[in-house]
């Protein structure tokens, strides 16, 4: 099997979707146009239509037979708060937002699966289409959750989709365990005591302080965590002082680390702590953290990013479809969806990345020559999962 005969009969239908979502690109929790868009058209194409879960989420379901089994699609809908550069018919029209991290594709090819569902209905039991606000930073799958989710929709599975510049068009990459990283921000406040440059001994100098605590957070990664597995720990700014002859009262500073694992995550929040304890004691200071946890890290369950990547076989080609995918140090709120109920997330290729136009860049656009192979893998993995019993 390639891709589904179906996905390009309606291929020129759900790009003109993408391009008028992508025209219009809404904030975090703030996707009231393309809410309206999706229930519109689940309506149309006879799916039940739930609203308001989450805020601005909507799940569609179909239903057919008696089977108690069930699956869940997930699609981010929201898009970034920037200034798109292109200059194409169909780019933003709302000033300081865009979609540059593909969300309206993401949502498109859902849609299509759901369309091509409707008609085929080659399935036993449940599937939920699950169209999630906020991804960007707000945790919108976060709030689904929360709403009661998968109390409503339960689900055996689910599985998503994010595209991927520089991955060829046509290909589906995935990787059992950890595909992406865990996001946490801290921010570092060092008080000692002021005084004149000219008399240090008289003063507890937080500059000092704070360019220990700098040089020994690089070495949490270099020393306490496992070679073989991925860290970062990046500090974004320091700041104090104003003038050339005064030791300043305080310094700030601000970072964020990124881990592949719960039990690295947990390391180093730890010594980023100690590191602080420690520096107050050597220096004489005051040092307050506040440490706030992101997204954790996404991890495919294993027999779930299986599954996900048979089915990618099946639409792509052995040859374009992998499940050796180097894990990404971004992050995800899909994360959230896989501590309730296992699954996987697949990456779809986008194409070459001309120029670094990468994803967050802003003149970066989605391919709709890859919404075939999108809807494609998950009406394959609809029909694989939910196949008729007997």
């Amino acid at each position: 099997m390639r891709v589904h005969p179906r996905s390009l009969d309606i291929q020129g239908e759900i790009a003109a979707i993408r391009r008028d979502i992508h025209a219009h690109p809404e904030l975090a929790f703030e996707e009231h146009r393309t809410s309206d868009i999706v229930a519109e058209r689940l309506t149309a194409w006879g799916l039940e239509v739930t609203r308001g879960l989450g805020g601005t989420g909507v799940v569609g379901t179909l239903r057919k037979g008696n089977s108690v089994r069930s699956i869940g699609l997930r699609a981010d809908m929201d898009a970034l708060p920037m200034d798109e550069h292109n200059e194409f018919e169909h780019r933003s029209r709302n000033a300081g937002r865009t979609h540059a991290c593909g969300h309206d594709g993401h949502t498109a090819m859902l849609l299509g699966a759901a369309k091509i569902m409707s008609e085929t209905r080659n399935f036993e039991g449940a599937v939920h289409f699950i169209f999630q606000p906020a991804e960007e930073g707000k945790g919108g799958a976060r709030a689904m959750i929360a709403d009661g989710l998968f109390e409503k929709f339960p689900c055996d599975a689910v599985f998503a989709i994010h595209n991927k510049p520089g991955v060829p068009l046509g290909h589906i990459v995935t990787k059992a365990g950890p595909l992406l990283a865990a996001a946490d921000r801290w921010d570092i406040k060092v008080t000692g005591r002021g005084g004149h440059a000219a008399h240090p001994h008289l003063a507890a100098d937080p500059v000092v302080a704070a360019s220990s605590i700098v040089m020994s957070l690089q070495t949490i990664v270099a020393r306490n965590v496992d070679p073989l597995q991925a860290g970062v720990v990046t500090v974004g700014f320091m700041k104090g002082g104003s003038a050339y002859n005064v030791i300043p009262p305080d310094m700030q500073i601000g970072g964020t680390t990124r881990t592949t694992s719960p039990h690295n995550r947990e390391l180093v929040e730890r010594r980023i702590r100690e590191i602080c304890e420690g520096a107050a004691v050597m220096y004489g200071v005051k040092v307050d953290l506040e440490y706030r946890r992101g997204y954790p890290p996404t991890i495919n369950d294993p027999a779930r990013a299986r599954f996900a990547f048979e089915s990618a076989a099946e639409v792509c080609g052995p040859g374009a479809a992998r499940d050796d995918a180097a894990p990404s140090m971004g992050a995800e709120d899909f994360s959230y969806m896989l501590e309730c109920v296992p699954g996987a997330m697949v990456w779809l290729g986008n194409g070459p990345s001309d120029d670094g136009c990468l994803l967050h860049n802003p003149r970066y656009d989605f391919n709709d020559h890859a919404i075939p192979f999108g809807v494609s893998f998950f009406v394959r993995t609809v029909e694989r999962h939910l196949a008729p019993q007997g």
